[in-house]
């Protein structure tokens, strides 16, 4: 009996392991997720995308993510696009249904200091979210600013950003766009490329 009972747990755990082998192996060919980590479990070693489903499911579960993006949204705007680019320095005549949209309307927004006030070279970064309506939550954050600069020059263009934000807000999202961005950091990183000549006279 006990010879019975022993042979049969034998073939229960042999029969587990290979379908956990079976379940890692499809695991490993099948990624739906194409733009995060390969869904795992919490048993395994790599990084896990995030599971929203019950303890019941068989899973692995995934959140519904239409676009490809991780934490950060993050967008570099120049002053002076390369001419390559100029499309994306659009803004789009619809409302924003994708990241690229978005970013489109962003770009089109910036306005920079004048050449009097402005200094080639500068760059400065700043981080928000967005409302499902479109609308900034709060004031945009300044994470960056180029080292040396003086501080009304750093106040010069952080008014720039927020005078540009303000005049293009609020963006008008899709239903679709609006819910998968909300609340959702943005960081945007302004670059003022242009040739500055200064004025004669000037050192």
């Amino acid at each position: 009996m006990l010879r019975r009972v022993a042979i049969c747990l034998a073939l229960a755990v042999l029969a587990f392991a290979f379908a956990g082998t079976a379940s890692a192996q499809q695991r490993q060919q099948t990624n739906p997720a194409p733009f995060a980590h390969t869904p795992c479990s919490v048993l395994d070693e790599g990084p896990c995308t995030p599971s929203y489903c019950s303890v019941f499911n068989n899973g692995p579960c995934f959140p519904e993510m239409d676009y490809p993006y991780g934490e950060n949204l993050q967008l570099t705007i120049l002053t002076v696009p390369p001419q390559d680019q100029a499309e994306k320095y659009r803004k789009p005549d619809h409302d924003l249904n994708t990241i690229g949209d978005l970013f489109a309307a962003l770009r089109s927004c910036w306005a920079p200091p004048s050449p009097d006030d402005a200094r080639a070279g500068m760059q400065m970064s700043v981080r928000f979210s967005f409302k499902r309506s479109g609308e900034i939550i709060g004031a945009p954050r300044l994470t960056f600013s180029t080292r040396g600069i003086p501080a009304d020059t750093r106040t010069t263009y952080l008014n720039a950003i927020n005078a540009s934000l303000d005049a293009c807000l609020p963006l008008k999202f899709t239903g679709g766009l609006g819910g998968a961005l909300a609340g959702r950091p943005i960081m945007i990183r302004y670059v003022d490329n242009r040739e500055l000549v200064k004025p004669a006279g000037n050192p």
